[in-house]
C-alpha cells in the first residue's frame, strides 16, 4: 500500500531538491528590491542626480568598448608591445664580417658565393629566364659559424641586416608571432626600397618552422600554425613585389623536424649545409684566433689542430680565450703551448681536485689508468694517447686522454673493439695487479656494455649469424605505437647477449694476454704516475720507444713532431 507523503515531507523535499535554485532567486530579488528602496528613500533631487547618472552608461561602455578594440588592434598590428620588434637595420658595413674571416667551412663558403653574387646582380640568372632566389637554409651543429657566414653574405652584398630569433616569434598572447612576422617583413621591404634589397636572417628557425599539427589543447599548437602560415605568405609575397629580399634561416635541428612546406621550392630551397671542420680548417682557424692574442710564434698548431677532433669553431674560439686566463693566473706574458693544452684538458677533462688519496688507493688507481694507457696505445687502431693522469678530475680519480688520429666518421668493428678493450683494460690491470677490483670499473663497463649491445643488437657485427636491428623488435622500443608485445624469443634473446658475452669475454682475455706480456711496461708506466702525476704525450711516447713497443697500426703521417713546442 503507497505511504502517503505529508505536506510537510513535500516541502522539505522541496527544499532539499531545489534549495540552490531557491537561494539565487532570493539573492537577485533582493539585489533588485533593495535598490528600489533605497532609491525611493532618497530625496527628489537625488534621485534625478542618479538617473541621469545610469542613462549615461550604455554611452560610456560603447566607448571604452571602442578603445580597448583600438588598442588591442595598435598592440597586435600596430606595431605595440605585443609585435613590437626591436630590431633596426644594421648596416651592412656596420656587420663588417669580410669573407676572409670565414675560416673553416670552405665549401659552405663555395656555395654561399653564388648567393653573394646573385644579390649583388640578377642580370645574369633573370637573362636565360631563371628566378631570383629567395630563401637559403643553413643546417649544422651549433657553433659552426652559421651565424657569421650569414653576416660575411650581408657584408659582401653590401646589403642592410635584420636579424630575429625564432623564438621571438612565439608569444603567450594569441596573433602576436604573425604579427610579428609581418612587422619584420614590412620593414624589410620598406629597407630594400631605400638600399636596393635587404637580408632577414632568422636564427634557431627550429623554435617555430616544426611541422604544423593538430592543436592538442590550450591553443599553442594552433598559435604556432598560425605564425608558419604567416611566414609562408610573406615569402610567397615576395615573388610577387619583385624586391630583392633573401631570407636566410639557420637550424641546428635536422631539417625533417621543420614543415615540408618551407623547404618547397620558392621558399627555403637553397639548403648550404655546414659541418664541423677538419684537421686543416682546425689548424687555420687556430693561427686565426690565435692571431688576436700574445701567443708563443713557438705554439705547436697542427699538433692542438689533431687534439681537437670533433670541436667546432667556437670551441676552438673558446679553447684560445681560456687559455688566455690561464696564462695571466701563471704570470705568462705570451699565451704558451702548455697553457692550450692545460686550457684543452680543463675543457675536456675538466678542473683539477687534488684529492690526498691513501698509498693502497693511489696505487690501484695508478696501475688502473697505466692498463687504459698501454692497451690504447697498443691496440687501438685509430686513437692517440695524449695524457695519462691520476688527478682528480669531474669525481673520477684518474683520466688516460685519448682522441682519434684522423677525423673519421664511422665506427667500424675494428675500432669499436678497441675502445672495448681500452675501456675493459683498467678492470683486467687491477685485477692482475691488486687481486681485486674497485668500484672505479662502473663506468668503463657501461661503455664497454653499451657498445657490445650495439654491435650485436642493432649492427649485426658478431659472428653468431644474426644479422639486422633486433633493437626495434624489443617492446621497450617507444615508437611501437599501441603494440606492446615482444617480437623476439626468449632464446634469441639468449644468443644475442650469449654472443655480447663473448666479444666482452674476448676483449678481456686479449687485454690480459698483453698486460702480462708488457709487465714491466705496466710497472714501468705505474711508477712513473706515482711519481709525477701526469705524463704528456712526448713523455709516453719516450718510454715506449725505450721498450721498443710502437704503434703497431699507427696510419701514415700521423707521427708526431720531433720537438713539440
Amino acid at each position: 500500500m503507497k505511504r502517503p507523503v505529508s505536506f510537510n515531507d513535500r516541502v522539505r523535499i522541496f527544499f532539499e531538491l531545489h534549495w540552490i535554485k531557491l537561494a539565487i532567486i532570493l539573492t537577485m530579488l533582493i539585489s533588485v528590491l533593495w535598490p528600489i528602496q533605497a532609491f525611493m528613500a532618497l530625496d527628489s533631487y537625488q534621485r534625478t542626480y542618479l538617473l541621469a547618472f545610469t542613462s549615461m552608461l550604455p554611452l560610456q561602455s560603447i566607448i571604452y568598448a571602442g578603445v580597448f578594440i583600438v588598442m588591442l588592434y595598435w598592440l597586435h598590428y600596430g606595431g605595440g608591445s605585443f609585435s613590437k620588434l626591436n630590431k633596426s637595420r644594421v648596416r651592412s658595413d656596420h656587420i663588417n664580417v669580410r669573407w676572409s674571416e670565414v675560416i673553416g667551412m670552405e665549401e659552405a663558403k663555395q656555395e654561399a658565393w653564388e648567393v653573394v653574387e646573385l644579390l649583388r646582380d640578377h642580370t645574369k640568372l633573370t637573362r636565360i629566364g631563371g628566378k631570383i632566389l629567395r630563401g637559403v637554409l643553413l643546417i649544422g651543429p651549433p657553433g659552426c659559424g652559421k651565424t657569421y657566414l650569414a653576416k660575411a653574405i650581408a657584408t659582401e652584398a653590401g646589403l642592410p641586416f635584420l636579424s630575429i630569433s625564432g623564438s621571438e616569434f612565439i608569444e603567450i598572447f594569441v596573433g602576436t608571432g604573425p604579427a610579428r612576422v609581418r612587422k619584420i617583413f614590412k620593414q624589410a621591404q620598406q629597407h630594400a626600397r631605400m638600399e636596393g634589397g635587404c637580408i632577414i636572417f632568422i636564427d634557431e628557425l627550429d623554435a617555430v618552422g616544426t611541422s604544423r599539427g593538430a592543436d592538442l589543447g590550450f591553443g599553442a599548437q594552433t598559435e604556432r600554425n598560425n605564425t608558419v602560415n604567416e611566414l609562408l605568405v610573406q615569402m610567397d609575397g615576395l615573388e610577387s613585389l619583385r624586391t630583392n629580399i633573401l631570407v636566410i634561416a639557420a637550424t641546428n635541428a635536422s631539417e625533417s623536424v621543420l614543415d615540408e612546406a618551407l623547404l618547397r621550392p620558392g621558399r627555403l630551397d637553397r639548403k648550404i649545409y655546414v659541418q664541423e671542420p677538419g684537421l686543416e680548417d682546425r689548424e687555420k682557424l687556430m693561427k686565426h684566433y690565435l692571431s688576436k692574442v700574445k701567443a708563443d710564434p713557438q705554439v705547436d698548431v697542427a699538433r692542438l689542430a689533431r687534439r681537437t677532433v670533433g670541436y667546432s669553431p667556437a670551441d676552438i674560439e673558446n679553447l684560445v680565450k681560456e687559455s688566455a686566463l690561464i696564462a695571466a693566473r701563471n704570470k705568462h706574458e705570451t699565451i704558451t703551448f702548455k697553457d692550450l693544452s692545460e686550457a684543452l684538458e680543463r675543457i675536456d677533462l675538466g678542473f683539477k681536485i687534488h684529492t690526498k688519496l691513501v698509498p693502497e688507493e693511489r696505487e690501484r688507481v695508478a696501475y688502473h689508468e697505466t692498463g687504459h694507457l698501454i692497451t690504447a696505445y697498443l691496440l687501438h687502431p685509430t686513437d692517440d694517447v695524449f695524457k695519462a693522469s691520476i688527478i682528480t678530475r669531474r669525481g673520477a680519480h684518474g683520466v688516460v686522454y685519448r682522441v682519434p688520429q684522423r677525423d673519421l666518421k664511422l665506427q667500424t668493428r675494428d675500432r669499436l673493439m678497441g675502445s672495448i678493450k681500452v675501456s675493459l683494460a683498467g678492470y683486467v690491470a687491477e685485477k692482475l695487479k691488486c687481486q681485486s677490483t674497485s668500484e672505479g670499473c662502473g663506468t668503463d663497463f657501461q661503455k664497454a656494455t653499451q657498445m657490445a649491445h650495439q654491435m650485436v643488437w642493432n649492427l649485426g657485427m658478431g659472428t653468431n649469424g644474426f644479422v639486422g636491428n633486433y633493437e626495434i623488435l624489443t617492446g621497450s622500443w617507444i615508437f611501437r605505437g599501441q603494440s606492446s608485445g615482444d617480437y623476439l624469443s626468449d632464446r634469441v634473446k639468449e644468443r644475442l647477449n650469449e654472443e655480447m658475452q663473448s666479444i666482452l669475454t674476448q676483449c678481456a682475455k686479449e687485454v690480459e694476454e698483453l698486460l702480462r706480456r708488457e709487465d714491466a711496461l705496466l710497472e714501468r708506466f705505474k711508477d712513473e704516475l706515482l711519481k709525477r702525476d701526469e705524463l704528456e704525450y712526448d713523455e709516453i711516447e719516450t718510454i715506449f720507444a725505450e721498450y721498443g713497443r710502437p704503434r703497431l697500426l699507427r696510419t701514415a703521417g700521423s707521427a708526431p713532431p720531433a720537438n713539440p713546442a
